[in-house]
C-alpha cells in the first residue's frame, strides 16, 4: 500500500501526502478497501489552516511507528472539511452528539458502511488531561472491533438510524414578521457585552451576520439600539488583537472575550463577511473608522488571498517559523506578535518620545499579551463608560505617522504563513460581493475590477454547462467535490451584487441559472431546502443544517438570493420559495438568535420589500452615475438595483417600461407591487429609500 494523496487538489490532502500513514482520500475505493480486509476506518477530518490539525499531524501521523500500527490494523482516510463540508457535517453531528463538542482535527472511526461507532477530535501523542494517547486510541479501536464486534455492530447501527432519522421541522411557521424580529433584538441585546462588544463570553467569534441583521433592523425602524450594538462591536473589533493593525484583515477569533488574542488564522470567509459588514456600517453613520477597516479589508484579501488565476484563496496559516529560525518548526502568532525589543528595532532611529508612545498605544508590553513575552498588537478602548461615547473617532490616528509603515516592512521579513490556495466556490461568492459593494460605496473601481475576475474564474472553473457547480479548485484545476447548497447561494448572491454595480445582465442571468438547480435540485417537496444535491453522493445522512455558523448556512443564504431575485424579475415562484424556507427562522431565533443571524437579515429584507431599485439613463450620464450611486449607498435592507439604458429590448425586468423623464436620467422605486413617482432628483431619491419611521 501508498499514501494516495498526491494526485489531490486539496492543500489539506496535499500537506499528509508525504506521511507514512498509507492515507485514502474520501472514495469508493477506501470503503471496498476496508471491506475486503475486514478492518474499520479511521476518518480523519480536518484543513489546511489548522493549528491542531498540523499539530496531530507531525505528533502522529508523522511518526512511523503509530503509522504502522494504523496501517494494519486501519483503513486510513482523510478528509478536507472545505472541500467536502457534508462529509463535514453528518460525522460532525455524530461527535457532537456523542460527546457533547466538536472541533479540528475530527477523528471518527466507522465500519465499511460508513456507520461510526467511536468519535473524538485532538488527541496527544502520550496521555495527558484525561485523554488515552492516539495509539492508545488505535489500540483500544482494534481490540473492540476484534473482541466485541457484536456490540460495535450494534453501536454503529444505532448511530447511523439515529443520524438518519434527523431532519428539519417539517411544519415551517410563517417567515418572521415585526413582533419576531423585535423580539430577537431583545434576546441579542440581553447577551451583549456592553463593555467590550459581542455576545457572550471568550472565546469570541466575529458575529458577522447577527451585525448585517442589527443594521438592517435599524435600517428599517430606526432602533437606536440595534445600531449601537452593532458600532460598538465593529469599533472594539477593530482596535482588538484579532484585527491585524499592520495588514489589515480579521484573525478567525479570539480567544479572549477583550477581542486582545486571536487565534491567528485568516479565513477569507471571515473577511469577505467583515469587508462588507464594515462597507455597511459606514452606509449607516458614516464612521470614518468604518471605511477605513472596510478598504484595509478588501484590500487584505487582494494582497495576501488573491491567487494567479483571480481567485481568493481559502486561508493563511496560524502557524509559520521564526525570524531566528526561518527552518524551525511552525508556532502559532510568530508573524503577527512582538516583543518592546522587536519594536524598537523596527523603529530604529525614531526619536524615543514616539517609540514609546507607539509601545503604548499598540499594546506591547514586557510582560506580553501572548506567550513568552510577547504581545498581540491592538488600540486601546475606546473613551466613554461602555454607552458608545467616544467610539466615532478613528483610532489609528494616534498611532505616530510612520510607525506602522516600518513595522509592516519589519513584518515582512519575516517568515510568512502558509497559504491555502484552494478556491472555495461559496466563499468567492462572499468575496464578490464584498468586494462589488465596498469598490461602489468608497469609488474603488478596482474592486470591482478584483470582484469581476474572481467571477470570471468561477464561471470558466467551477460552472458546467448545466448550471452546476464545482466546489473547489486549485491552480485553475476543478476539485473533485460537487458543490452544495451554500456554494449556489453564496456565488448567487456575489453574482447579484456584481449586476448592482456594473448594470450587466449576464450576472443577473448567471445567478438565475444557479438559483434553478437550487429549486430543482436542493429543494424538498415541502420546501425544506438540503445541503446537497438530490443527486449528490449518498452518505449515512442528507445533511441539513437551517443554523448560522461561520458563514450564513446553505438555507438562509438561498432564502435571501432567491428574495432578490424574486424583486429582480417579479415571479412569485421565487418569492413563495424564499418566504417558505424563511419560516425556520421563526422556528430558530427565539431559541439562538446568534445562530440565525443571516436568516433575521433576510426576513429585514423582506418586511422591507424589498425595495426595488431601476436607473435609467445614458451610459457616461453623469446623472445617472449619481442616481445610481445613491440607490447602492442607500441602507434599504436587500434592495434589488437595477441599471440600463431606456428602451433596451435585452433589458431586465426590473428596467422594462421605464422611460427617461423630460429626457433625464431617472430613478425608479417599487415595493410591495406599488411604485413611486419617477424621479430625476438625486436628494427626492435618498429620501424615498430611508426607512418608514413610526
Amino acid at each position: 500500500m501508498a499514501n494516495r494523496l498526491a494526485e489531490e487538489t486539496s492543500p489539506y490532502l496535499l500537506q499528509h501526502a508525504d506521511n507514512p500513514v498509507d492515507w485514502w482520500p474520501w472514495s469508493p475505493g477506501a470503503f471496498e478497501e476496508a471491506r475486503r480486509r475486514d478492518v474499520p476506518i479511521l476518518l480523519s477530518v480536518g484543513y489546511a489552516s489548522c493549528h491542531w490539525c498540523h499539530v496531530m499531524a507531525r505528533e502522529s501521523f508523522a511518526d512511523p511507528d503509530v503509522a504502522a500500527y494504523l496501517n494494519d490494523r486501519f483503513v486510513a482516510v482523510k478528509v478536507d472539511r472545505e472541500e467536502r463540508p457534508d462529509v463535514d457535517s453528518v460525522y460532525m453531528d455524530a461527535v457532537q452528539a456523542a460527546t457533547g463538542q466538536g472541533g479540528w482535527p475530527m477523528t471518527v472511526f466507522m465500519n465499511a458502511e460508513g456507520e461510526p461507532f467511536y468519535f473524538g477530535t485532538y488527541f496527544p501523542p502520550e496521555p495527558r488531561h484525561g485523554m488515552p494517547s492516539f495509539r492508545q486510541l488505535l489500540e483500544g479501536v482494534h481490540t473492540a472491533w476484534s473482541d466485541r464486534r457484536e456490540e460495535v455492530g450494534n453501536v454503529a447501527g444505532r448511530i447511523a438510524r439515529d443520524l438518519a432519522g434527523r431532519r428539519g421541522p417539517r411544519d415551517f411557521p410563517e417567515p418572521p414578521g415585526p413582533a419576531e424580529q423585535a423580539a430577537a433584538l431583545l434576546q441579542l441585546s440581553r447577551e451583549f457585552d456592553a463593555a467590550r462588544g459581542g455576545f457572550g463570553g471568550a472565546p469570541k467569534f466575529p458575529p458577522s451576520m447577527v451585525l448585517e441583521f442589527l443594521l438592517r433592523h435599524h435600517a428599517r425602524t430606526g432602533a437606536d439600539g440595534a445600531l449601537e450594538m452593532a458600532r460598538r462591536t465593529c469599533d472594539a473589533m477593530a482596535r482588538g488583537g484579532i484585527h491585524d493593525q499592520l495588514g489589515g484583515g480579521f484573525a478567525r477569533y479570539s480567544v479572549d472575550a477583550e477581542w486582545t488574542v486571536p487565534h491567528f488564522e485568516k479565513m477569507l470567509y471571515d473577511n469577505a463577511l467583515l469587508c462588507r459588514v464594515y462597507t455597511h456600517l459606514w452606509r449607516a453613520d458614516g464612521t470614518s473608522w468604518a471605511r477605513r477597516v472596510a478598504l484595509d479589508t478588501a484590500d487584505f484579501m487582494i494582497r495576501e488571498l488573491r491567487t494567479p488565476e483571480g481567485g481568493f484563496a481559502s486561508a493563511l496559516d496560524a502557524d509559520s517559523a521564526e525570524a531566528a529560525d526561518p527552518d524551525g518548526p511552525h508556532i502559532e502568532g510568530a508573524y503577527y506578535v512582538w516583543t518592546p525589543a522587536e519594536v524598537r528595532e523596527a523603529l530604529d532611529g525614531v526619536d524615543e518620545e514616539t517609540v514609546t508612545a507607539a509601545l503604548d498605544l499598540l499594546g506591547v508590553t514586557r510582560e506580553g499579551t501572548f506567550e513568552e513575552g510577547r504581545s498581540v498588537l491592538r488600540l486601546p478602548p475606546a473613551p466613554g463608560d461602555g454607552t458608545g461615547d467616544g467610539a466615532e473617532d478613528d483610532p489609528a490616528d494616534a498611532l505616530p505617522s510612520g510607525v506602522r509603515r516600518r513595522l509592516l516592512a519589519a513584518r515582512d521579513r519575516r517568515p510568512r504563513p502558509a497559504r491555502d490556495d484552494k478556491i472555495v466556490a461559496a466563499w468567492n461568492g462572499l468575496a464578490i460581493a464584498a468586494l462589488a459593494e465596498a469598490g461602489a460605496c468608497f469609488d474603488r473601481p478596482d474592486l470591482v475590477e478584483a470582484a469581476e475576475r474572481a467571477a470570471d474564474l468561477l464561471i470558466g472553473r467551477h460552472l458546467d454547462a448545466d448550471g452546476r457547480l464545482t466546489r473547489t479548485s486549485l491552480g485553475g484545476e476543478p476539485g473533485r467535490g460537487a458543490g452544495v447548497l451554500e456554494d449556489y447561494a453564496d456565488v448567487a448572491e456575489g453574482f447579484h451584487a456584481l449586476y448592482a454595480v456594473t448594470g450587466e445582465s449576464a450576472w443577473l442571468d448567471l445567478a438565475g441559472t444557479l438559483l434553478e438547480v437550487v429549486l430543482t435540485r436542493f429543494r424538498d417537496a415541502d420546501g425544506s431546502l438540503y445541503d446537497t444535491a438530490d443527486d449528490a453522493e449518498r452518505l449515512i445522512r442528507r445533511p441539513q443544517d437551517p443554523t448560522d455558523g461561520a458563514t450564513p448556512s446553505g438555507w438562509t443564504a438561498a432564502t435571501g438570493a432567491l428574495l432578490t431575485r424574486a424583486a429582480h424579475t417579479g415571479e412569485s415562484r421565487y418569492r413563495e420559495a424564499a418566504e417558505r424556507a424563511l419560516g425556520i427562522v421563526t422556528a430558530l431565533a427565539p431559541r439562538a438568535p446568534r445562530f440565525a443571524g443571516w436568516g433575521l437579515a433576510v426576513a429585514e429584507a423582506a418586511l422591507d420589500g424589498p425595495r426595488e431599485v431601476a436607473v435609467v439613463g445614458p451610459p457616461g450620464d453623469p446623472l445617472r452615475a449619481e442616481l445610481h450611486r445613491v440607490a447602492l449607498r442607500s441602507t434599504a435592507p436587500g434592495a434589488a438595483v437595477a441599471l440600463g439604458e431606456p428602451d433596451d429590448p435585452g433589458t431586465t425586468p426590473l428596467l422594462r417600461d421605464r422611460p427617461l423623464r423630460e429626457g433625464r436620467a431617472t430613478a425608479y422605486v417599487c415595493r410591495n407591487f406599488v411604485c413611486s413617482a419617477p424621479t430625476t432628483d438625486p436628494g427626492e431619491l435618498a429620501e424615498r429609500l430611508r426607512p418608514d419611521l413610526p
